[in-house]
């Protein structure tokens, strides 16, 4: 049947379904399948005859693994063909040979030839199945050629089973084939196929003969060769459809269908998957697969729950979606999803009938209104496979019959205490009842009712007339045993299903427990540390297991954070987890993707790409059940938001840091640019005029020249010392050399420094009476006053004064520079001490804005401190610097 496509877009542009196919292929090797429909047909042979011809062109076209089978006519075209050498594995003692994937990774060539796209690879190769070494050579930008046989189809095993008698171990997902980019059907009839195979060009000798009688009789390759044209056909339709959606063609575009197989606990799942997948293919409908969770299918065995397991992985493998849904009653829960999700035809098991109850198929068809149904046939199962997954043994245990025996035991012995008491009779069959609850609640139903069976003899025995016979006499006596017996069994139903009920509130709880607890402390985690320890611990006690979690660093994944605690992981397990990061799909243990690893791998995705690498393991042979893996996921989801997270805050930090650096840059360059190129340009402009017209200058002249040389390189001096200490300051180089020194001594030298720069001013110096001795670096400390003094005159106006006041109070000295000049605006009297930091008032003064900023840093390096206020009567500026007194030595001057 056709496929139909969707309704194109209403303005008959291209579909932007089409459009965005093309868009993920951009970049991806082109992937072409010969498609036979059994060995022999001459897909190898076709491949390579295809191949030569692009070789010609000048294509470049590299053999990566090619299996003649010893057949001449295909060994004759490997003549002329590049060949990549294959690998050799070692595999229980014996070597054999495979692709070399890395290798023809490393080579790039244009087009790889890869046979038998189903092939399982020998154990130690990156993938289990050659198709996902396809895939990575796809993603590589690598266009591959590949030969695939019908039967090596996923939806189809079974039925090649059913015909051939074989079962096909090595297939392909449909998932995989539907995606490649061109089928190409090689086709021979039966009758000359066989031929092919009596004259010895398709197996040796003694092989085709026991061919010729099993797998190519005329019947199954007849059959196989339907196969193979239908599919041919369909992806022919596929293509037709793609293309006018691409194209806007319009043409008749009816509403799809969607198939919904219904996955019974008590079938085979692999089957109904199998078969709603071809179905859906038919009618070129969606499908997917759904398991319904009620209290009793909650607590089934763990040999059901495999089976469950498996069958949703098989449906994730086809392509198909799995869900999991919740409800007490299976049916009505079942048609509110078929309804709530459109489906159109419902998918079921048939069960055998049983004459106390109805099938589900029965309930269905009563039930499913406007949902078509489709009962397909359970495939007959062994005495031993009934037996054990009968419901009939479920819940037995010796715990449970030691449980039932003693509730009848003791329900007797209590019946007789009341019967002492000469109570009626009603009042001893509860005693009984509260023996079935018991047992109900403790061991299940199965117990419960055995329980109820046993006290209804148990009660007819011992207290009904006759007594210690099982006759009864008194018609009163017939009806208190029958409703007994009737309530004991309604009794224990209802308990047991209580019980089931409450295990399951108890473990949906448990698991929304974790998830609020995994919130709640991965959002009040600062650290990364934090966070992996939150993510490391929940996840463990999800999966009852260990978890670690891998981040990148410089030479791979490391190790971050692991419980219990985890250093290292085998080399498969390393292997995987890389896979898994590097790829950013799940790995390793229960995948097709290194399974021999010992832990499964899935990459912790966000919009900005992977974080790293959650890794889980369990004790249990089997893997893990879907439910509690799409917890995990779930999880993971969360972890991988609350890793970007603290990787947000570092990324914001390391902005903040990167602008504030940019910023003082920009302004260490502007000053340079500017502050440092004026003396320069004074000195150049100096010393060219004394070269040039020094012989036609008077003495006058000559001196003012050379006094303006001596202004400017002492200028240019003291904007390179304060660069040189403003570096020292940075990288924590400079260290006080203290010493004992007098206020005096100290600022009669800075004024006598400072003579030409306060030519224009009038300086005071004011030092209180006793001032103490200061322990303090002269030198440093005189770079300061200096350059607060040289500050002062800069922006005072000629004329005004300029005053340095020393005083002492309880355990400081104060210092102060005050002039008269236009003062610091309040908001700015903390920020001129930040570096190139600079006060807009109008003019543009020369310096390098470091003056303020060093004078902090010397002093903050003595202990003390310096801020900025107004000056006297709040005109202009005084700057107070604020040193700590020491005792002065014994020896020391008063």
């Amino acid at each position: 049947m056709p496929t139909p496509a969707p309704t194109p877009t209403e303005d008959g542009r291209p579909s932007p379904d089409a459009l965005l196919r093309a868009a993920r292929q951009e970049g991806r090797g082109h992937l072409k399948i010969f498609l036979g429909a059994a060995p022999g047909v001459g897909k190898t042979y076709a491949m390579l005859s295809a191949a030569h011809e692009l070789l010609r062109q000048g294509v470049d076209v590299l053999a990566g693994v090619i299996e003649h089978h010893g057949r001449e006519e295909t060994r004759a075209l490997l003549q002329g063909m590049p060949q990549q050498p294959l690998m050799t594995l070692d595999y229980r003692g014996r070597p054999f040979q495979d692709m070399d994937l890395d290798g023809i990774l490393a080579r790039s060539p244009r087009l790889v030839l890869v046979d038998e796209f189903a092939h399982s690879n020998v154990p130690g190769c990156r993938h289990a199945r050659r198709w996902q070494d396809v895939a990575e050579l796809l993603e590589a930008g690598i266009d591959v050629y590949t030969t695939l046989n019908i039967q090596h189809l996923e939806s189809l095993n079974d039925i090649v089973q059913r015909i051939a008698g074989i079962k096909v171990r090595e297939t392909v997902p449909d998932t995989v084939f539907a995606a490649a980019d061109e089928i190409e059907l090689i086709d021979l009839p039966p009758p000359d196929l066989i031929r092919r195979l009596e004259d010895g060009k398709v197996y040796v000798p003694e092989q085709a003969r026991r061919a010729i009688h099993h797998f190519f009789s005329p019947a199954t390759l007849t059959a196989l060769r339907e196969m193979a044209l239908r599919q041919a056909a369909e992806r022919v339709d596929r293509q037709m459809v793609d293309y006018m959606r691409a194209h806007a063609i319009t043409g008749p575009w009816p509403t799809r269908e969607r198939v919904l197989v219904y996955l019974d606990p008590e079938g085979d799942g692999e089957r109904l998957v199998r078969s709603g997948k071809r179905m859906a293919e038919r009618r070129g409908a969606s499908w997917g697969a759904v398991v319904v969770e009620t209290p009793h299918a909650a607590v089934l065995d763990e040999a059901r729950r495999d089976r469950l397991a498996a069958a949703l992985r098989l449906t994730s493998r086809l392509g198909g979606d799995s869900t999991t849904i919740h409800g007490d009653d299976a049916v009505e829960a079942l048609l509110g999803h078929a309804r709530s999700s459109n489906a159109t035809v419902l998918v079921v098991g048939r069960q055998p009938r049983r004459w106390w109850r109805r099938t589900m198929a029965d309930h269905l068809l009563a039930r499913s209104g406007e949902v078509n149904l489709l009962v397909v046939a359970e495939q007959a199962r062994s005495k031993d496979e009934s037996q054990a997954t009968s419901p009939a043994g479920a819940g037995w245990s010796w715990r449970a019959a030691v449980v039932a025996s003693l509730a009848v035991v003791g329900a007797t012995l209590v019946g007789h205490g009341i019967d002492l008491l000469g109570l009626p009779l009603p009042n001893i069959s509860v005693a009984y009842l509260m023996g079935v609850l018991f047992v109900a609640i403790r061991a299940g139903q199965l117990p419960a009712i055995a329980v109820s069976v046993a006290s209804f003899f148990a009660f007819n025995f011992f207290f009904t007339e006759p007594r210690y016979t099982f006759a009864i006499t008194d018609t009163q006596n017939i009806l208190t045993v029958v409703f007994f017996l009737l309530a004991a069994v309604v009794v224990s139903r209802m308990a047991a299903r209580l019980r089931v009920q409450v295990q399951v509130l108890r473990e949906n709880a448990r698991r929304t427990e974790t998830l609020y607890a995994f919130g709640r402390k991965v959002s009040a985690a600062v650290t990364q540390d934090d966070v992996l320890w939150a993510i490391a611990h929940h996840v463990a006690s999800t999966v009852h297991g260990s978890s670690v979690i891998l981040l990148p660093a410089e030479g791979g994944l490391q190790v971050a954070a692991a419980y219990p605690p985890e250093d290292n992981l085998d080399d498969r397990s390393a292997a995987a987890a890389e896979w898994a990061w590097s790829h950013e799909q799940v790995a390793g243990r229960g995948t097709s993707t290194l399974p021999a690893a010992q832990w499964l791998f899935m990459p912790l995705k966000t919009a900005r790409g992977a974080v790293g690498v959650l890794g889980v393991h369990v004790a249990s042979p089997q893997a893990p059940l879907p439910d509690t893996m799409r917890l995990v996921e779930t999880l993971a989801d969360q972890a991988a938001i609350a890793l970007e997270r603290t990787t947000l805050v570092q990324d914001i930090e390391a902005a903040r840091v990167a602008t504030e650096r940019e910023r003082l840059r920009s302004a260490l360059l502007s000053s340079l640019s500017h502050d440092l190129r004026t003396p320069l340009v004074s000195i150049m402009g100096a010393s060219s005029s004394l070269i040039s017209y020094g012989d036609r200058l008077d003495n006058g002249s000559r001196t003012e020249l050379a006094q303006t040389i001596q202004d400017e390189a002492e200028r240019l001096n003291r904007f390179v010392q304060n660069l040189l200490d403003m570096t020292r300051l940075g990288a924590g180089a400079l260290v006080p050399k203290r010493d004992w020194v007098d206020v005096q001594d100290l600022l009669r030298s800075v004024v006598g420094r400072a003579a030409r720069l306060t030519g224009q001013h009038v300086v005071q110096v004011e030092i209180t009476a006793q001032m103490p001795l200061l322990y303090v670096d002269g030198v440093l400390m005189e770079q300061v006053l200096f350059n607060l003094l040289d500050n002062a005159c800069k922006y005072a106006p000629a004329g005004t004064v300029v005053k340095l006041w020393a005083s002492h109070t309880a355990g400081q000295a104060v210092i102060e520079v005050v002039d008269q000049g236009p003062g610091i605006p309040p908001a700015d009297r903390e920020r001129v001490f930040d570096m190139f930091y600079r006060v807009d008032q109008g003019d543009h003064r020369s310096g390098t804005g470091l003056g303020l900023a060093i004078c902090r840093g010397i002093v903050q390096a003595h202990g003390g401190t310096i801020v900025a206020d107004g000056g006297l009567h709040g005109v202009g500026t005084g700057v107070i610097i604020r040193l700590p007194l020491s005792a002065p030595p014994a020896e020391a001057p008063p």
